[in-house]
């Protein structure tokens, strides 16, 4: 074992972060729970050998920051401890990590960064992740201060401000082309900085934090997070300065958590106030579960046309039950109450069958119709009179809301303003309400506790239980919050402990390297910028790192373990394992290969004996009952585990052997294998291709019905029988000579693969019948082998894996023209890098091989809007000729520059790529709305909701004034006027209305 590498970066961290941690009290008259609850913790990160000049008598030190100097911004409330802590480092001129519950008070810190800017006579920055947080913010920070600008995609207000509000993007745009702005900047304050783990947006934040000027002191507001004192370390790394972590698990209103069973009565305090689980009511609620059967599943209704308009009437999941919780709310005078849905059309169906209910009084009604009124003034007569808008005013006036992204965005920001004014009672929403401002309620109910997230229907994360319920209890006006969980299903005990009470989730690196990035780097290859720095100084290469002492730690323990294990015959053990390593990496290249759909679907017949191996876990031989072609609802009931591998449009239903109790109430399988002298009983389990590691030659008969338990334990009976029967395995298909495979490379690994397995069998350890031996043998191999893969992982740094993927992207780069040999950026290269909305790549393909040119400006706007990423329609397209064509060429090229990647070494799927980069679905909508239809026309050509399609067309609009600045500055007048005469095309009536916020 090399011993330096874990030795090194102890040392390392014990010398650059020297943390003091203080925990902080406040005692409070009232109960001691509240006292103790207002702990906060506060720790700092510093850098080698840093010592504080600050004056003890007004700053306090280090470790206890107390600020007794004169104030930038007072406030009429006495702070929190935190918030306090978290004034007294900005004082310090320090930067400070927030980290705080959902309303726990983390903009009263923001607001005095700001007001400590003003004083100083310096320029604040404030990102946040969305343009329409942006806007909200834009206009809160307004009514606080006086010079505030505005800078998203969309819009710019007073650019030369004191404070800016922007998105991130915009901020890294000015990084990477090294704005004057950033030399008057002393404050950016990050808003949301746990957005850094979104999969898409995350390396936005990353590289925006590295390339900060280290004069530039930072403000981070997150929600909490579990490794916040990580975060603050790696900022401390990167930037040399202090940074203070401020963490608070605090609630100002205590919550409690009820559970309502679906088609059941009452509700049962599963949490009270002191964070105590109630165990004895959980046990009666079980009780209460009647068969799921009858709950109506609302998603399959309301499927009409046009799917934006509010549904015209239906129940929803449940919908009843929904019907008599916000009654009772209502009658107990919890409201304001907000219902959290997972599917924005269950939102609309919940909110239309309130029907009956109505919670304004006259008055109230009279003020939303006037404010109503006024917030519609800024449309034209034809789009005032649209169904999207013209229903949601009975809703609005009797106290009702509906709340997501698919809504026309005034109506949105028109439900948000009349929340916050006390004038809707019931907001049904999606969860991206919890995000961004403060809007908080009374009551919070959640219709359902699993969400599908693009792989699986899963139970919400702890930390997204957080974030949504944080907006329950609303501070100074309720003594407590509630939240209401709707249980449709015998939830365990332990899953809703773990949801409830579970740790928030840690924030993890989502780094990854992009040609956006590349190219800007390299043509602004001067000191630090490059793409090494970036890659060296990511937070993702740090928390890599910080694990190495612990994977050191690990390999002594195995190699002391290994010592004591039997070393005799550690030859023999050495090669049957290296053989059994060999055969399966054979093994498993030879089955990416054939389980391709064209290769193995006629083989996979029912009754046919396939082995499923799932990563780490191996499931062992099971029986084909079907193959199906996967629409989407398939593969939404698919266990996690299972569906994990994207892309391919086949599953196998597989009887396979599963735990006892894994499929309780007619529910999906959990994938859990049997435990080693289980019994175990077989479930049919959704499988995809990829996850087939082998095929038997043998084929059993399979029940027609396998619904009785009976049937499907012969099955199991069947298969254990045949192991007696081949106790050295089930013999398997040959791919050459049984499939009928006969390129050259398969028939040399298949003969490959006969050669190993001889030789294991000949080998004595295979036929040893000595178990206590074998066990010995086995385990000795198994730390061996696990040795080897830790050192290696100690040595495979993720530098280097970093590195390859830059050399094989610049050679991709240097294929498509866009740098030259010595890495020197080109005019196609100049382009791309002004381009982050869409696939810089694939735009500048169109661009320099003229497909752009051959079309009119609508051609343009139409097949530009295929970069943007967006909700995806469920209706087969059909285009007219001028837009078919168009989309052919961009397929063709999407097709070309996926190839290039993958001749380059970079893995890559190329029909994915060319799926993924290119979303047609509004290609028509745009059209049409470029040559002058109405919004009412548009929107009914598509079943994708009005507020997905003017989102798109905000972004599209954005596209479009990149590839203007694109096409300037590499000459293309002709494409320039033509992508100003595109943008100009779509910029009119509702799609671009001004925000309420501005």
């Amino acid at each position: 074992m090399d011993e330096s590498t874990p030795t090194s970066m102890k040392r390392k961290q014990a010398e650059e972060f020297s943390q003091e941690k203080q925990e902080i009290e406040l005692q409070e008259s009232s109960s001691k729970r509240r006292s103790l609850s207002r702990t906060c913790v506060h720790e700092v990160a510093l850098p080698t050998g840093y010592v504080s000049t600050k004056d003890e008598s007004i700053h306090g030190t280090l470790a206890d920051p107390i600020y007794s100097g004169e104030r930038a911004k007072t406030y009429p409330f006495k702070l929190d401890p935190f918030q306090e802590i978290s004034v007294s480092c900005l004082e310090r001129n320090e930067s400070v990590l927030v980290s705080a519950h959902t309303s726990a008070g983390k903009t009263a810190v923001a607001e005095y960064a700001i007001a400590m800017s003003f004083r100083d006579k310096q320029r604040v920055i404030y990102t946040s992740p969305l343009k329409a947080l942006s806007n909200q913010k834009y206009r809160e920070l307004s009514q606080e201060f006086s010079d505030v600008g505005l800078m998203t995609g969309d819009v710019t207000l007073s650019p030369n401000a004191s404070c800016l509000v922007m998105t991130t993007e915009i901020l890294r745009g000015m990084l990477y082309r090294g704005s004057e702005v950033l030399k008057e900047v002393a404050w950016v304050i990050f808003d949301e900085i746990h957005y850094m783990k979104d999969r898409e947006r995350g390396v936005v934040w990353e590289e925006s934090i590295i390339f900060l000027p280290p004069a530039i002191k930072m403000v981070f507001l997150s929600a909490t997070m579990s490794n916040a004192t990580e975060f603050a370390e790696w900022i401390c790394n990167i930037h040399k300065q202090p940074c203070h972590v401020v963490y608070t698990d605090f609630r100002p209103t205590p919550l409690q958590h009820y559970v309502f069973p679906v088609g059941g009565a009452g509700l049962y305090l599963v949490v009270d106030e002191n964070e105590q689980f109630k165990e004895g009511n959980f046990l009666k609620l079980q009780d209460t579960f009647i068969n799921k059967q009858n709950s109506v599943d609302g998603s399959k209704s309301a499927n009409s046309k046009g799917s934006g308009r509010i549904a015209k009437s239906g129940n929803g999941s449940g919908g009843s039950d929904i019907y008599k919780i916000v009654k009772m709310i209502m009658e107990r005078k919890f409201q304001p109450v907000i219902i959290f849905s997972f599917s924005r059309r269950e939102c609309e169906q919940h909110a239309m069958s309130m029907s009956k209910l109505d919670f304004n009084t006259q008055e109230e009604k009279d003020v939303v119709e006037e404010v109503f009124r006024n917030a519609i003034l800024c449309l034209s007569e034809e789009d005032r009179n649209l169904p999207a808008i013209e229903l949601m005013l009975p809703l609005l006036q009797r106290g009702i809301a509906v709340h997501h992204s698919g809504l026309l965005p005034i109506i949105k920001e028109l439900v948000e303003l009349l929340f916050q004014e006390g004038l809707v009672k019931a907001l049904f929403a999606t969860e991206t309400f919890a995000m961004g401002l403060n809007m908080p309620a009374k009551t919070v109910v959640f219709t359902s506790v699993k969400k599908w997230d693009g792989d699986s229907h899963r139970y919400i994360g702890s930390g997204e239980y957080i974030q949504m319920s944080g907006r329950a209890g609303r501070r100074g006006k309720d003594e407590r919050g509630i939240c209401i969980i709707m249980v449709d299903d015998k939830m365990e005990m332990n899953t809703l402990k773990d949801m409830v009470l579970g740790k928030p989730a840690p924030l993890v690196s989502t780094f990854r390297l992009s040609y956006y990035s590349i190219l800007n780097l390299m043509s602004r290859a001067e000191g630090q910028f490059t793409a090494e720095h970036v890659i060296r100084n990511s937070f993702h290469q740090f928390q890599y790192e910080k694990g190495l002492p612990d994977i050191g730690k690990k390999v002594s323990q195995l190699e002391q373990e290994a010592a004591v294990l039997d070393a005799s015959g550690e030859a023999e053990v050495a090669e049957y394992h290296r053989l059994k390593l060999e055969l399966a990496q054979l093994e498993k290249k030879m089955m990416a290969a054939i389980t391709q759909p064209e290769r193995v679907l006629s083989f996979l017949l029912p009754g046919r004996l396939v082995k499923v191996r799932e990563g780490g876990t191996d499931w062992g031989w099971g029986v084909v009952v079907n193959v199906v072609k996967k629409p989407q609802a398939v593969s939404s009931s698919m266990p996690a585990a299972l569906a994990s591998s994207r892309g391919n449009s086949y599953i196998v239903d597989t009887l396979l052997h599963c735990s006892l109790g894994t499929s309780e109430n007619g529910s999906q399988p959990k994938p859990c294998p049997p435990r080693p002298g289980e019994q175990g009983e077989m479930h049919v389990v959704p499988v995809q291709l990829p996850l087939i590691s082998a095929l038997s030659k043998l084929r059993i008969s399979v029940p027609s019905d396998l619904r009785p338990k009976e049937s499907r334990h012969n099955v199991l009976l069947a298969v254990q029988q045949l192991e007696k029967r081949y106790p050295q395995g089930f013999p398997k298909l040959n791919p050459v000579k049984d499939m009928g495979v006969d390129e050259p490379e398969f028939v040399e690994l298949a003969n490959q693969i006969e050669e190993l397995e001889q030789k294991l069998f000949t080998n004595p350890l295979h036929k040893s019948q000595d178990v206590q031996q074998i066990s010995s043998f086995q385990r000795k191999a198994e730390v061996n082998h696990e040795i080897q893969q830790l050192k290696s992982k100690m040595r495979d740094s993720q530098l280097q894996k970093f590195r390859d993927e830059l050399k094989n992207r610049s050679r991709v780069l240097k294929r498509l023209g866009h740098i030259d040999g010595d890495g020197v950026v080109q005019l196609k290269g100049r382009a791309a890098c002004l381009i982050d909305t869409g696939d810089e790549l694939l735009v500048t393909e169109l661009m320099f091989n003229g497909t752009f040119n051959d079309l009119d400006h609508h051609q343009v706007a139409a097949l530009a809007s295929c970069f943007i990423p967006g909700d995806k329609s469920g209706e087969q397209i059909h285009l007219r000729a001028e837009l078919a064509k168009p989309l052919q060429q961009l397929q063709d090229s999407a097709r070309r520059i996926a190839e290039i990647q993958r001749e380059c070494k970079l893995e890559i799927n190329v029909d994915e790529y060319v799926e993924a980069s290119i979303r047609p679905y509004l290609m028509d909508v745009i059209y049409c709305w470029s040559k002058g239809a109405t919004f009412a026309e548009v929107i009914q050509m598509t079943d994708i909701f009005e507020g997905s399609i003017i989102r798109l067309a905000r972004r599209l609009d954005e596209f479009l004034n990149q590839l203007k600045g694109a096409a300037h500055a590499v000459g293309e007048a002709g494409l320039e006027e033509k992508f100003i005469a595109a943008s100009e095309s779509l910029r009119r009536g509702i799609m671009f209305a001004n925000s309420l916020y501005l």
